[in-house]
């Protein structure tokens, strides 16, 4: 007699979850680190009242936010994104006009980068990073055919994001200018452009790039003041030099969580560009590889995730996965390489980690349509229809 094996089968799973917990660990990390980093900074500020909590609400307040707009994301097929990315890209532009005008736009530490909305305050740059990768992943699925044109498949895409770019730099905002750049080359060359055509492109940009540089004193202190942070410890490397000596302080496993002395009002924006600081001294040099390996993951999956949608002959949400993986990617390395000297300071945060509520909210809708592409992914590849 034949034994049959009557017991229920697991189903396999809907949707990516290991993708989905490594981003709600990273939020958790960023809650816990966060509430460390800021402590201080509360109890000495009276815009906070003196509340120790103050961030942590704050900060938790976004990351409810962030899950509640993720949540809504995911249930939005991505022929819809399709069919909105245009208007989206052009409403983000709408917003980095309005950011501009005196009145509207409020300007903090000389940069005029957000709009306050009543009781929140949004970073338009931020919600077009989304915008772009939505835009550029639609604009390159339609042109295909003529990827190795430069007159008909770069130059369209490279004027529009040269005007995105100067009001980007307007703000200023360098940082979202880079990432925005890396976003739409990215995403051309990935849909096909040619590589000599890509490599000339890439060198003009890098020469841009130079020219931004050696044209603007302070973004030119900068890069001079991480060049060598110790030669002018108290003026322009002071940040950097701070943030050298919390990872040096923290060693292999940290002083604890807590235990920071560099948040106590030395390392400024510890809370926000300069969190992964705090957590190398807390938690050493074991905390920053887990948060490496973290991103690493979603960077992995994020073009695995293209790479099937693309055998299945989904050509945007291919775009879009791949898209999203280098934008969360590249903004990880900027800021891990602003943390650790090895790239000029910058304002960037910290991916689903840093303090701040329209980079959380935009972080979390980007993993969200990533966890749609895969899961119509795993929809198409039974045979149902999305």
């Amino acid at each position: 007699m034949l034994y049959t094996d009557t017991r229920p089968r697991a189903q396999p799973a809907e949707y990516d979850e290991g993708l989905a917990w490594t981003a709600i660990l990273l939020l958790g990390l960023g809650l816990v680190m966060v509430y460390s980093a800021s402590i201080a900074i509360a109890e000495g500020s009276r815009a906070s009242g003196h509340q120790s909590t103050y961030y942590l609400m704050r900060h938790a307040l976004f990351v409810a936010a962030g899950i509640a707009a993720g949540v809504a994301a995911f249930q939005v097929p991505l022929r819809l994104w399709q069919q909105a990315a245009l208007y989206l890209f052009l409403a983000g532009a709408v917003l980095l006009v309005l950011v501009l005008i005196p009145g509207v736009g409020r300007e903090v530490n000389g940069s005029q980068r957000w709009l306050s909305l009543g009781i929140v305050t949004v970073q338009p740059s931020e919600l077009v990073k989304l915008a772009a990768v939505l835009y550029a992943a639609d604009y390159t699925a339609r042109k295909a055919a003529h990827m190795s044109s430069f007159r008909r498949g770069f130059l369209p895409l490279a004027a529009v994001m040269l005007v995105v770019g100067w009001l980007l730099l307007r703000e200023p905002d360098f940082g979202a200018f880079v990432v925005i750049t890396v976003i739409a080359m990215g995403i051309l060359f990935l849909g096909g452009m040619n590589w000599k055509l890509f490599a000339g492109l890439f060198a003009l940009l890098l020469a841009g790039f130079v020219l931004l540089i050696l044209a603007s004193p302070y973004r030119l202190q900068r890069v001079i003041g991480f060049m060598d942070p110790w030669a002018d410890s108290f003026g322009r490397g002071y940040q950097l030099s701070h943030a050298l000596i919390a990872f040096g302080r923290g060693e292999w496993l940290g002083v604890g969580l807590g235990g920071s002395v560099e948040k106590l009002f030395y390392l400024p924006e510890a809370h926000t560009d300069f969190v992964l600081a705090v957590i190398a001294e807390e938690l050493g040099f074991a905390g920053v590889a887990a948060v490496i390996a973290a991103f690493a993951w979603i960077v992995t999956r994020a073009f695995m995730i293209g790479r099937r949608a693309a055998s299945l002959e989904r050509c945007f949400s291919a775009l879009v996965a791949q898209g999203i993986g280098l934008w969360i990617g590249v903004q990880a390395i900027i800021n891990i390489g602003v943390n650790t000297g090895m790239l000029p300071t910058k304002g960037l945060t910290l991916p689903l980690v840093s303090f701040g509520g329209s980079a959380l909210m935009a972080s979390c809708c980007a993993i969200a349509v990533l966890l749609r592409v895969d899961w119509e992914n795993r929809q198409l590849a039974k045979g149902f229809t999305v």
